[in-house]
């Protein structure tokens, strides 16, 4: 047995992939699937703003990716948005400031339906919160999952269409985040009455330190796939 540390990479099967939107472009990303059973649920994962340095690979969004296949048997999608561009490779088209990436989510969401890929949750972190709660209600999406939500772009009537829709919202808010605090979260999200918000002691917008990173998971796959909760902190077969 090893200890599941920030740079584990665990058993996966991993495969690039190729999102096509409405209007004509081209996305990068990837699929991690569990190794050797079906899937139970999937992420379908929207990063931060590509502006300051957002993409598929943001940590949390990449040890997601790296461990939650292995370790709860869910399926992790990741993408770069339009105009984007990772270790992956980079997105066509160009950044849209929260409008135009509407049909990016679009575009997800029709591939976890064309690949009959299970229960898509949508996990938004920071500017990807912003596209979950405005473009994410589409009848495929079981709930979503909010990372450091600054709620910059998100009106009251994005808010207000939730809590009419009913679907689950998990906001994770940090102590000490830089936009958004858990008693400021706490009075944004009394709009949505099914709305959950986490407050996370000590933690800071960009979720940096492992420990924090562990919470993040444990809470994601505790909503999702809750018997898998919590999730070990070790794994017998590791691979760098």
């Amino acid at each position: 047995m090893g200890e599941i540390r920030a740079g584990s990479v665990l058993p996966a099967r991993r495969e690039p992939i190729t999102l096509n939107t409405a209007d004509g472009l081209e996305l990068v990303g990837e699929l991690a699937l569990p190794a050797e059973r079906p899937p139970v649920a999937t992420l379908v994962c929207l990063h931060p703003l590509p502006t300051q340095g957002g993409m598929m690979d943001s940590h949390v969004l990449r040890k997601a990716a790296y461990r939650l296949p292995a370790l709860a048997g869910i399926a992790v999608l990741r993408f770069n948005t339009r105009g984007t561009t990772s270790e992956r490779g980079s997105s066509q088209g160009e950044f849209g400031s929260g409008e135009t990436e509407r049909y990016d989510v679009a575009a997800a969401l029709e591939y976890t339906e064309y690949h009959d890929l299970p229960r898509p949750w949508l996990l938004g972190w920071s500017f990807g919160t912003e596209l979950a709660l405005k473009w994410g209600r589409d009848p495929l999406v079981e709930g979503v999952i909010l990372l450091s939500p600054p709620l910059h772009r998100t009106t009251d009537e994005d808010l207000d269409a939730w809590a009419a829709d009913g679907r689950p919202v998990l906001a994770l808010v940090p102590e000490l985040d830089d936009y958004l605090r858990p008693a400021e979260a706490a009075e944004r999200f009394e709009r949505i009455p099914q709305a959950r918000v986490h407050p996370v002691d000590k933690a800071k917008h960009l979720w940096v330190g492992e420990p924090y990173v562990r919470i993040v998971l444990d809470q994601i796959v505790k909503t999702v796939a809750p018997e898998a909760y919590p999730l070990p902190v070790e794994w017998d077969s590791e691979t760098a």
